[in-house]
């Protein structure tokens, strides 16, 4: 983190602007802990654990008013951007403060998923993100709303959601935890009857998840709703019906392959309001972070409510090959197939453990 925070000093110093580093994450940001940086106050930190800025929890900084409040703060200090060094957490919640400002967002990703970044194709690589900052243009994308609560890649209900509520209990994060999750749950989880609303119409559907997307993908390159754009003003909902055991390698290799619209067992459709009816209060998520909520589920799509960096040459298109799409497959299968072996050694283990304290 220290070696990002110095490149970001540095770049923007070397490219005429003023840099102001914000203490203690969010809790300094309403606190007005804001210090104007020189060169000499990022030397020497590569080697220092942490990060120099520090980190702080803040409760405020989850509702409206304290949003508003560190909003209010950037104006003071004449911010024009905001950079954001972290994964989807990090970036929701800044951009939430962001919306409907003339501040823009820019990203460094560190985290896992980065579903935002790979729409954007913002690099993963935090020096060549760091060029975007400095040589790309502003965009001003759609976001959306779940019952209220601001999202800007995908939300849902059914089995993703009740992952996500399984995954943020699992005390570690991490892909491998994710996938780990996926599988266990996926052997027992019932799909639910959903009674969907739009402007067009209503309609019902048995279903595994129902996924709403402003962008095209969770993360890690996995395409949900791959004909999505930032831009459009519309949702991009897929539905996964039931499916066999069958159909898991085809659904695996199209999710990651950009293809999942043409399964099967995939319906899709586009709207700019969804109400979603279930017979009971359940888990929902909102780019990946789950939440409770009643039988009714109300979601909608923002236009042009976020300013973003983005690259001067990002295309609403992927333009990776059939190679890298492939590549992409083969990791997704690697990563799943070390998380079914760790979990089959833990249950060992455990077994193991028990047969001793009998002997």
């Amino acid at each position: 983190m220290n070696a990002a925070i110095r490149a970001v000093t540095r770049s923007a110093i070397y490219n005429g602007m003023r840099v102001k580093g914000i203490y203690r994450g969010y809790k300094g940001l309403i606190l007005d802990e804001i210090e104007e940086f020189k060169t000499q106050n990022v030397s020497n930190i590569i080697q220092r654990g942490g990060t120099i800025l520090k980190t702080a929890r803040c409760v405020e900084f989850k509702t409206p008013e304290g949003r508003k409040q560190a909003y209010d703060k950037l104006q003071e200090h004449g911010i024009d951007a905001l950079i954001a060094i972290g994964g989807d957490g990090t970036i929701n919640e800044i951009g939430r403060s962001l919306v409907h400002t003339e501040t823009a967002l820019g990203i460094i990703p560190c985290g896992s998923g980065n579903g935002l970044a790979r729409h954007l194709h913002i690099p993963m690589e935090p020096k060549k993100a760091l060029e975007i900052i400095n040589d790309g243009i502003c965009d001003i994308i759609d976001y959306g709303k779940i019952n209220g609560t601001d999202f800007f890649c995908t939300c849902g209900v059914g089995f993703d959601a009740f992952v996500s509520l399984k995954f943020a209990n699992a005390g570690k994060r991490g892909l491998l935890t994710y996938l780990e999750k996926t599988l266990q749950e996926s052997l027992t989880y019932q799909p639910e009857t959903y009674e969907l609303e739009t402007e067009d119409g209503t309609y019902k559907y048995k279903a595994f998840l129902i996924a709403c997307g402003n962008a095209s993908q969770y993360g890690n390159n996995a395409y949900i709703a791959p004909q999505a754009t930032l831009t459009d003003g519309l949702l991009d909902v897929t539905i996964l019906e039931p499916f066999t055991v069958l159909d898991v390698p085809s659904l695996a290799f199209q999710l990651f392959n950009k293809t999942i619209d043409q399964n099967s067992r995939i319906k899709t459709f586009r709207c700019k309001n969804l109400r979603i009816h279930r017979s009971k209060p359940g888990v929902i998520h909102f780019d990946g972070d789950p939440m409770q909520a009643d039988e009714n589920v109300n979601i909608e799509i923002i236009q042009k409510g976020l300013r973003v960096i983005v690259p001067k040459t990002t295309v609403e298109k992927d333009n990776a090959n059939v190679l890298q799409r492939a590549q992409e497959y083969v990791n997704g299968i690697r990563m799943i197939n070390e998380a079914i072996v760790d979990n089959i050694t833990h249950k060992n283990q455990k077994i193991i453990k028990k047969l001793t304290r009998k002997d």
